[in-house]
């Protein structure tokens, strides 16, 4: 029987391969497939392929390592180069709406230039989107398995595609498998927390390959001899090579002996096979070690200077023994370990020489590798052969390669390169035909579209001690002080308002500049944020004038929105459409659709809808939001602008009580994990739901993770307090809630900037922990701080009404009058759960008042409302009250529910009798299973039963559930 070099089948991993086809089946999905180098990562997924070929289309790209550098998206470049040779361009552009693939050309020049050369976060977005929406469309015609591999050189933009898509990824049947090194991934490395992130995505699965066993160890050896091997013979590979497959196949001869005695080391061990070809073969290997883990046959024909055939000669027992693989028009190292060592063998002459070659040949022909390739690969090839006058210049050409195609943190990377070599250089200006300021410029521009803020931070800085304070550098010195404002803004540094009033000062108010507006612009929208004062309101004014001083349409718009931000008056004594904060609105809607800048659309709806959300006009705000949110997916923006329409087309839909469809949006954008800065609101109102409806743990994870993102918005940050205030509330610990709410009611002399629709909330609450503690002297601040806050418009005068009924309690004062007038003004707006919580207290007030009558008839009201939300906590409260009123049941008749049972137990018994699991009965109650066993218990020893069985024997028996038999 012959040998082989490998083993011609995969040997131990027949399990591995069945759940790749089990993710398959149930796609979408993704696997993440790591395993130590050598243990058959790669071999697994080529055997998959065939495997599923007639079911599926597989799209393998992988991720190149180029020294330290990861090259941009190569994997998805790979993927769409293949996608275009099979379909073309044109069957490409059919998958995608009005078959636009102008997005697409930032990966791939085939599809020409990009619609604009902006390479802004939204570009960047919309690329995202593309991909996502591509794939997607192609899994719909049939299963697609997309497969990255190699992740551990991953590029950070690599990544960021990566996690979006599998994030995002809808009902197609597509599984997105990726493959790692798990030894490569030290403490540090930026896939660790990547990994972390993914297992928590529902329909993510991890695969880790293990060593192989001594038996398949043994069958591995007897596939490579072509017949079974001697026991000695297994015993000694499996003890050198500790059951990995590479080291085994490594190990053993084609004629049986080992190819080694004792290696002294792995490298040792992975060249042995390669020290046994002929000396020119090894010579051309070496040669094929300095590219890439894929080298393309021309390239390396030119690095060798050997002809077509010669090459082909030469590389032909290097193929024969495994070492290298043919891969398309290139070649491929059997495994990325042998390049390695072969690298690493290298002289430090050999090493400058051959990498020397490599930027020559590609110098001489760029055409040797794809264009999207060229410049990154020449930047590496250069500063490998330690030339820095032509590492300098292609840094710089791949920085803006990377710029292009919205790679940001590569873009920043190659601009880091280019000031490393900077001094090192002769006339570097000359030779890039940039002076080192605009250097420095760009990578803060790079850095903050990256979010690599404190480094933008650490650029800015220096760019401007370079810069000297005079007249004329004003507008460069502006510009930069206005980027590291805003990135300390993002890193929530105070001092952030610093540099935007010294980026303003720099800026002379004659003649007016576009430059100044937006400088005004960002003034106003920190500074509304930061301090409580005029200076916003007169920046944002200014702002505007000087936009249409100048006659630039969208500063103008941004000036306006900013403007309606700063100064929203939600309705405050205007008719329905008399407001000026609406006229504002209307405005710059106009403008927008003027300039038909979609962009500009999508501000107006959020500052629209935020608006409307305001004046109590919840309906309205749900549209406006909903289409904003259509109109973001169809521009590719979904997780930024689109997330920010979520959270606006969520919080009117909470106050309509469409509590289940909120919840539903809160999850999905939760889940596309947008940017950090809207994250709070999302998990501020998803507690709130979950606090509302009883649901106490997903309440308080939603909690822990809207404290995770410190922001001193107003808006969040009061959010966060009212969810924590409503969770103290709902666990019986109103001694709690004071300290919860302090940063609201601060400092008379230290105040946050004022918005007093956030504000009045949180003051309910904090009014309703000092009734519920018999009154406090927290009490006397919290009745300070609401004489000093405004009620502007209905829905902060439907509050304002709620407070003042509250504080009343606190001083003794139950009034039905109060009462009934608050759960007036929340009727007319149509907010279901308020005005239920305000009738449960009329209620009260009228049992206090001797009048049952007018008891009964709010608390059926008040319990229709909050049963209709699925309102637990609130529901129990209006039960135990009604029953210790004796008005007769409200939540549960008394008749159906005995034993003593709450009303949820009631529901808890009802689902237990119809057979459900803990699991079940948590899902259909919105609470957790935690929570749900505990109802089981505390219904088994009221029942006084022993099982779930006994408990549904005496629902049925008594018929508790469905009427008796006549």
């Amino acid at each position: 029987m012959r040998a082989h070099g490998t083993s011609p089948i995969m040997v131990g991993r027949a399990g591995q391969l069945d759940l790749l086809t089990e993710a398959l089946a149930a796609a979408p999905g993704a696997v993440l497939v790591g395993g130590e180098a050598g243990l058959g990562k790669t071999r697994l997924i080529r055997e998959f392929g065939p495997a599923v070929k007639d079911r599926a289309r597989m799209l393998v790209g992988g991720c190149l390592e180029l020294g330290s550098d990861g090259l941009p998206f190569a994997p998805f470049t790979t993927v769409l180069r293949g996608l275009v040779r099979d379909m073309g361009v044109d069957g490409v552009a059919e998958l995608l709406p009005r078959g636009a693939t102008s997005g697409l050309a930032r990966l791939l020049p085939e599809f020409g230039e990009p619609e604009t050369d902006a390479a802004s976060g939204e570009e960047r977005a919309r690329l995202f989107e593309t991909m996502l929406t591509l794939l997607e469309h192609l899994a719909e015609r049939s299963p697609v398995v997309l497969v990255i591999e190699d992740a551990h050189w991953a590029d950070r933009s690599t990544r960021d595609l990566l996690t979006f898509l599998v994030r995002n990824v809808g009902s197609a049947p597509l599984l997105i498998v990726v493959t790692y090194r798990s030894d490569e991934l030290t403490r540090t490395h930026p896939l660790r927390p990547l990994l972390a992130e993914l297992d928590r995505v529902e329909r993510v699965r991890r695969l880790e390959l293990p060593r192989l066993s001594r038996d398949e160890v043994g069958e591995l050896v007897a596939d490579i001899l072509g017949r079974s091997p001697e026991p000695e013979l297994i015993d000694t590979v499996c003890s050198r090579s500790e059951g990995n497959p590479l080291f085994v196949e490594t190990l053993v001869g084609c004629d049986g002996r080992l190819v080694c005695e004792l290696p002294e080391t792995l490298r040792d061990l992975l060249l042995a096979g390669v020290q046994r070809l002929p000396e020119e073969t090894q010579e051309a290997l070496r040669d094929a070690a300095g590219g890439s883990t894929r080298i393309e046959h021309r390239l390396l024909a030119a690095v060798t200077k050997l002809d077509d055939a010669g090459l082909t000669r030469v590389l032909r027992p290097a193929v024969a023994a495994n070492v290298l693989v043919v891969d398309g028009d290139g070649y491929a190292f059997r495994h990325a370990l042998i390049r390695e060592a072969l690298h690493d063998d290298l002289l430090p002459g050999e090493h400058t020489r051959l990498h020397t070659r490599y930027a020559e040949a590609l110098e001489d022909d760029p055409d040797l590798v794809p264009a999207d390739r060229l410049w990154h690969e020449l930047s590496h090839h250069w500063h490998a052969a330690h030339d820095a006058l032509w590492a300098l210049v292609a840094s710089w050409k791949a920085a803006g390669e990377a710029r292009r195609r919205v790679a940001y943190a590569e873009c920043l990377d190659m601009l880091a390169r280019v000031l490393e070599l900077w001094d090192r250089v002769p006339e570097a200006a000359e030779r890039i035909g940039a002076e080192r300021i605009e250097v420095f410029e760009q990578a803060v521009a790079a850095a903050e579209s990256a979010g690599e803020l404190d480094r933008g931070v650490r650029f800015a800085t220096g760019a401007l001690r370079m810069l000297p304070d005079v007249p004329e550098n004003a507008p460069r010195r502006a510009a930069l002080l206005e980027r590291r404002g805003r990135m300390l803004f993002d890193q929530t540094v105070p001092e952030a308002v610093d540099d935007l009033r010294e980026a303003v000062r720099l800026l002379p108010a004659e003649p007016p500049t576009a430059q100044r507006a937006r400088a005004l612009n960002t003034l106003a929208t920190v500074g509304r944020l930061l301090q409580n004062s005029e200076e916003p309101k007169r920046a944002a004014h200014e702002a505007l004038a000087v936009a249409r001083a100048v006659g630039d349409r969208t500063a103008e718009v941004e000036a306006l929105l900013t403007l309606s931000c700063v100064d929203f008056d939600y309705g405050a004594g205007y008719g329905h459409d008399g407001s000026p904060t609406e006229q504002v609105l209307r405005n710059s809607q106009d403008l927008a659709d003027q300039e038909n800048d979609d962009r500009l659309r999508l501000r107006v709806a959020v500052n629209w809808s935020h608006f409307l959300e305001g004046c109590g006009r919840h309906a309205e705000a749900v549209e406006i939001a909903r289409a904003g949110v259509q109109k973001a997916q169809a521009n590719g923006v979904a997780r930024t602008q689109g997330a920010f329409l979520a959270i606006n087309q969520a919080e009117p839909l909470v106050s309509l009580g469409q509590w289940d469809e909120a919840d539903a949006l809160l999850r999905r954008t939760i889940e596309q994990r947008p940017p950090r800065k809207i994250r709070t609101s999302l998990y501020a109102l998803a507690g709130e739901v979950a606090a509302a409806r009883g649901d106490v743990e997903q309440a308080c994870r939603m909690l822990a993770h809207a404290r995770e993102v410190t922001w001193p918005k107003v808006q969040d940050l009061f959010a966060t307090r009212r969810l924590e205030a409503a969770l103290r509330l709902s666990q019986g610990r109103p001694e709690m809630v004071i300290a919860a709410v302090e940063p609201v009611l601060g400092d008379p002399d230290r105040t946050l900037p004022d918005d007093s629709r956030y504000a009045w909330p949180v003051l309910v609450h904090a009014a309703t922990a000092c009734a519920e503690l018999g009154g406090t002297p927290d009490f006397e601040r919290v009745e300070k701080r609401a004489q000093a806050t405004t009620a502007l418009g209905r829905l902060q005068e439907a509050w304002q009404l709620t407070y003042l009924a509250t504080a009343a309690r606190v001083r003794g004062d139950l009034n039905v009058e109060d009462w009934d007038r608050a759960s007036a003004a929340w009727r007319e707006l149509s907010n279901p759960y308020q005005e239920a919580q305000a009738l449960s207290w009329a209620g009260q007030a009228a049992l206090h008042a001797g009048d049952r009558d007018a008891a009964r008839d709010r608390l059926s009201r008040a319990t229709e409302l909050a049963r209709a939300l699925r309102a637990v906590p609130l529901l129990d409260r209006l039960d135990a009250l009604t029953q210790r009123a004796r008005l007769g049941g409200t939540h549960a008749d008394p008749a159906a529910a005995p034993f003593g049972l709450t009303p949820r137990e009631f529901e808890v018994l009802r689902l237990v009798a119809e057979g459900h699991s803990n699991r079940d009965i948590a899902e259909a109650l919105f609470i957790s299973a935690k929570t749900a066993s505990v109802h089981v218990s505390n219904i088994l020893a009221k029942l006084d039963v022993a099982s779930r069985g006994e408990a549904a024997a005496t629902a049925h028996r008594l018929s508790l559930f469905t009427p008796a038999a006549p």
